[in-house]
């Protein structure tokens, strides 16, 4: 049935006719709706705010900015640095930029402190203990727009280096002289921003290069190398002013990270899926004369695993809304819809344009049918070469898994298992300037205060208490605390005197694991010491805010999220499987085989990371990214290569069907997932870490799965399990049939 409504859809939208209808109409719709809809980068969010509005330090910022209002906006750090010690003319520049900025303030600009009426002597008490660097501040208004405060910071550093008669903002900052780099919200915020505006053609143009070379390489065809990227290209087209509508009315929210990923995967498994189709295309072809008829086979044939996988990566990323994190939730929508209407292109317009090239599209080596090859070399006078339909490691393949399985399976598992034993040694880093680039501005800027400064001076803990009118002090619970440096005064509430606010200097790193660890044992004290007052659900009354709880929050909600998500995309995935395979084995096994891939993946990421990039932390983001897109791309692999082992199963033995499976699907597998690979290491050119760690966590997990687990283990455990592979499906007692035949 679905074969027939598939054949049906190849005569529709490529016969001789229809085919140019087809391209006629995605030339259409694209080009309306870019005119009619925004792009999506052009309604992307500069917010950071990546926390739900119930956590602990979201609702700590919510409550000091109420009871402890300041009017000054969001700040600029200045960084002052000079080895040796800041001299009398580096303070002279200060004072005469805070005069200039008094006199003439920049746009947007709410408040800078008078530092021009402070004597030299005043503003070198303010400096470091050692006296080497000095931060001061600027403050801007909250909303203004990330392009108005990137003016505002060339405005000022224009000023700086005209006041100090120099460039201090280039060099490296361990170098002798005046070092100057902006820092805290505003400077990090300002270079996120560039940091992605400069990467993001620098990726398109990468991602396109490497898929163009790869195809080249693998097909050795120039004209069938540009089709598929005709196809993501036309989609992406059809994709970009949809997102850009839905963000524009509110419906969703997009940020470049998630953008940039995008583009990626829809070149990855974009073209994975047009060579899925023209690999069965070029197979047809060597059976068929009439190149239509050839195509509707190939539609009818691969469409549904092509569906199906689509399907399955649909579901799979949509399940990222149910996280609450938004770094995840604002992935969803757009990668779902992206592959959505990357399957809808494969199956209307690649066809069409496969209808319009027809045998041309594989030249030089063009398939022809036995009987069309015989008449050229008749023609010729002189034998024409015969493309291989598999390839050496095809065939090599499909014998190993059937003639020694079960060594395959146990060196598949001691080399995959011995990867993923390294998973729980993994190290995470949650903070936000550690995935930025250590010659970044800001981080250098972040720098120079934290090697001159008390470690938690840059971020203090903010504990904020509503003691419902009891009297009760903090301070010395707060102090005997090992990592407190120093504890502020009480501040009251200006709205409600109940409310009362610390500020908490740390003694050490407040981006630390050590710090962040603590954040729910002095919330425990606080509320202890509440409670012995008599006072009912304490732990209700007590929030902590700050950098530090910020990050503690960002664990904890992660892990929540990770720990539904994941679940949830095993189930979605096992549920698809038994549906389209109807055997609970061979589901069971698959997904057991996709777990393990994703652990290996990490594990080998992991090396990769820390010992030869020399990161001291994996991005705390990265599991949850690689399992969903691993689990779901993955998945992929398992129905195009199982559903061929399931046909052949139909009408021969098991060991031929899954040689032969393994045969004709081993080839495009490995070029898919080279192409796939090729396109997420493309990451690695981004300069923000969690995108150059995704991207190597995942081509490794795609190259495992497309080299070692889909080609080699998966039909090794087939081979051994026999008959049971297919309980309780329809397939299952074929294997005595064919005994009692022999």
């Amino acid at each position: 049935m679905m074969s027939k409504l598939l054949d049906k859809l190849g005569e529709i939208v490529a016969s001789s006719k229809s085919r140019f209808v087809t391209i006629a109409f995605w030339i259409v719709i694209v080009a309306l709706l870019s005119f009619v809809w925004p792009q999506v980068n052009e309604e992307e969010t500069s917010t950071n705010n990546l926390l739900p509005e119930d956590a602990m330090s979201v609702e700590a910022t919510k409550i000091a900015d109420e009871q402890f209002p300041n009017d000054a906006g969001i700040p600029l750090l200045i960084a002052w640095h000079r080895q040796g010690g800041l001299n009398e003319g580096d303070f002279t520049a200060i004072q005469s930029l805070y005069k200039d900025l008094n006199a003439e303030p920049l746009n947007n600009q709410t408040m800078a402190p008078d530092f021009a009426n402070i004597p030299v002597e005043g503003l070198m008490q303010a400096a470091s203990s050692d006296g080497e660097a000095i931060v001061t501040p600027v403050f801007f208004e909250e909303a203004t727009k990330a392009g108005d405060l990137q003016l505002a910071l060339d405005a000022l550093n224009e000023n700086i280096t005209e006041l100090t008669e120099m460039d201090p903002f280039n060099g490296d900052i361990t170098e002798e002289g005046l070092h100057v780099r902006f820092t805290g919200p505003v400077g990090i915020s300002t270079d996120a921003v560039e940091l992605f505006s400069q990467a993001d053609l620098t990726l398109l143009i990468a991602t396109v290069l490497l898929v163009l070379v790869l195809l080249i390489v693998l097909y050795r065809s120039p004209i069938l190398a540009v089709v598929p990227l005709i196809g993501v290209g036309f989609a992406y087209g059809l994709i970009s002013p949809l997102l850009g509508f839905m963000a524009r009315e509110g419906w969703i929210v997009v940020d470049a990270q998630a953008i940039s990923i995008m583009t990626v995967l829809l070149f990855g498994a974009g073209t994975d899926y047009c060579l899925f189709l023209i690999s069965r295309y070029r197979d047809e072809l060597k059976l068929e004369v009439n190149k239509y008829k050839a195509l509707h086979l190939a539609i009818a044939n691969s469409g549904g695993a092509i569906m199906m996988s689509a399907m399955t990566t649909v579901i799979g990323l949509l399940t990222l809304s149910l996280a609450q994190y938004a770094s995840y939730d604002r992935f969803a929508i757009p990668f779902s819809l992206g592959i959505f209407m990357m399957a809808i292109a494969v199956m209307t317009l690649l066809p069409a344009i496969l209808a319009l090239l027809g045998r041309t599209a594989f030249f030089p080596f063009i398939p022809r049918t036995e009987k069309m090859t015989q008449e050229l070399e008749k023609k010729k006078g002189k034998p024409v070469r015969r493309p291989k339909s598999k390839s050496r490691f095809s065939i090599a393949a499909g014998r190993l898994v059937t003639e020694k399985p079960w060594q395959i399976i146990i060196i598949c598992l001691l080399f995959l298992g011995g990867l993923a034993a390294l998973f729980p040694r993994i190290e995470y880093t949650y903070g936000v300037l550690d995935s930025f680039p250590e010659d970044m501005p800001s981080r250098e800027g972040y720098s120079i205060i934290s090697d001159h400064y008390p470690p938690g001076e840059i971020a203090p803990l903010q504990l904020i208490v509503d003691t419902a009118g009891a009297d009760v002090d903090f301070e010395e619970m707060l102090s005997s605390y090992s990592i407190v440096e120093s504890v502020s005064d009480q501040r009251v509430g200006e709205v409600d005197p109940n409310v009362v606010e610390y500020q908490v200097t740390l003694a050490v790193d407040p981006y630390s694991k050590e710090a962040i660890e603590q954040v729910p044992e002095i919330k425990a004290s606080a509320a202890e010491t509440l409670e012995q007052v008599v006072i009912d659900n304490a732990s209700e009354q007590v929030w902590i805010g700050g950098e530090t709880a910020t990050l503690y929050d960002t664990e904890e909600i992660t892990r929540r999220d990770q720990n539904i998500i994941m679940p949830v995309v095993l189930v979605i995935i096992a549920t698809l499987l038994m549906l389209y395979l109807r055997s609970i084995v061979a589901m069971t096994y698959l997904l057991l085989t996709v777990v393990l891939s994703f652990l290996s993946a990490l594990g080998l990421g992991w090396l990769i990371i820390h010992y030869v990039m020399g990161a001291s932390a994996m991005q705390g983001l990265i599991p949850l990214y690689a399992f969903v897109f691993l689990v779901a791309l993955g998945g992929d692999y398992n129905i195009f290569m199982i559903s061929r082992i399931w046909k052949n199963r139909s009408y021969m033995p098991l060991k031929k069907a899954i040689s032969e499976g393994v045969g004709e699907t081993s080839s495009v597998i490995t070029s898919a997932g080279l192409i796939l690979a090729g396109t997420f290491s493309v990451l690695a050119v981004m300069p923000i870490q969690v995108l150059v760690q995704f991207g190597i966590v995942t081509a490794i997990g795609v190259l495992l799965d497309a080299f070692i687990v889909r080609p080699l283990l998966v039909p090794a455990i087939t081979a051994v399990l026999g008959k049971y592979a297919f309980w309780p499906g329809k397939l299952w007692k074929k294997e005595d049939v064919d005994k009692q035949r022999g």
